[in-house]
């Protein structure tokens, strides 16, 4: 089966890294690459690494209205640059958003894979969750189904590596000088994630987020995303890891562990590592979260989704180990 296959916003961190992802996979075919500004660059300009069978391929001017016969388009596109151009491409070809302009959108399915994989399947129009949603959620997600921690008062403390900022243009917040050897805290309570996670909790808890706390940091590394996440609840940690063991036990790229991940640990891989920690007296329960935010946090969960929309198995072109060290 070959599957024709698109990416707008190339040149960009998720894009590079669907890129990557796509180059490799044994379904799909990369017939399509646009942007805006590294239009009319062939792609081994912008990725001297790339395979040969797609170095010449010129990167296009960005036109929904002008696609090539295409099957499926992943668009990468800065938040608020999406929504408009993605209404006119046609609907016979499927689209994984991997922007933040469709999440919980009416007529869009939220592609949380590994927690909700059969709503995925069949659908056409796909909002690829936030890098931090993915983390949190799918660390939330079996304490919050089986009642072992209240969807009040959660606070969730997240560190990502610089790649998590964007790419951007010339602004020079996130280079070397300014991010080597600094720990820089954004986003302070009102973050662009805040409503998809409440809007999530709620759904997956049965009540209200009220209260919910997400404060993420920059980290001086490149790629890597840990959360640490605190809530009320009376389990505990053996029950914690239980549950979510439980919840997880057919999912392929999800692994519950003892010991509290470590970033390291998913770079460069579709996988989420998971553990709790619970002090029943306190009324505490912690979960832990790990991915890598250019993989399982963008580009991996839009491949994962992407095959179960196709028909595809989920782990097809995803199974590759992590990078170590």
């Amino acid at each position: 089966m070959s599957i024709r296959v698109g990416i707008v916003g190339i040149s960009g961190f998720g894009g590079g890294e669907a890129l990557r992802l796509i180059a490799n996979h044994p379904s799909f075919e990369l017939v399509y690459a646009a942007g805006d500004g590294s239009a009319g660059a062939r792609l081994i300009d912008r990725f001297p690494g790339v395979p040969g069978a797609l170095a010449d391929r010129v990167i296009q001017k960005w036109d929904p209205e002008a696609l090539p016969d295409l099957d499926l388009l992943f668009a990468s596109l800065p938040t608020g640059r999406s929504a408009d151009a993605l209404a006119r491409v046609p609907d016979s070809v499927k689209i994984v958003d991997i922007g933040g302009d469709h999440r919980h959108v009416a007529g869009w399915t939220y592609g949380l894979a590994d927690v909700w994989p059969d709503r995925i399947r069949g659908s056409t129009r796909i909002a690829n969750p936030g890098c931090f949603p993915v983390a949190s959620l799918t660390a939330l997600a079996p304490l919050l189904q089986a009642g072992l921690i209240g969807t009040d008062n959660i606070v969730i403390d997240a560190k990502t590596g610089i790649s998590g900022a964007g790419r951007g243009g010339g602004d020079s917040r996130f280079g070397f000088a300014e991010t080597n050897e600094n720990l820089i805290p954004y986003g302070l309570l009102n973050h662009v994630h805040m409503p998809e996670m409440a809007t999530t909790i709620a759904q997956l808890g049965g009540a209200s987020a009220a209260g919910l706390v997400f404060t993420p940091h920059l980290v001086p590394m490149t790629r890597g995303l840990l959360v640490t996440i605190y809530a009320r609840g009376q389990a505990t940690t053996a029950d914690c890891l239980a549950a979510a063991r439980a919840f997880y036990a057919d999912r392929p790229f999800v692994r519950v562990t003892d010991q509290p991940p470590q970033t390291k640990w998913a770079s460069g891989s579709n996988l989420a590592f998971l553990s709790y920690a619970a002090d029943p007296g306190r009324n505490l329960v912690m979960a832990l979260g790990v991915v890598d935010n250019l993989g399982k946090g963008a580009a991996g969960t839009a491949v994962q989704n992407a095959n179960l929309i196709c028909g595809l198995p989920e782990t097809l072109g995803l199974e590759g180990a992590p990078v170590w060290p």
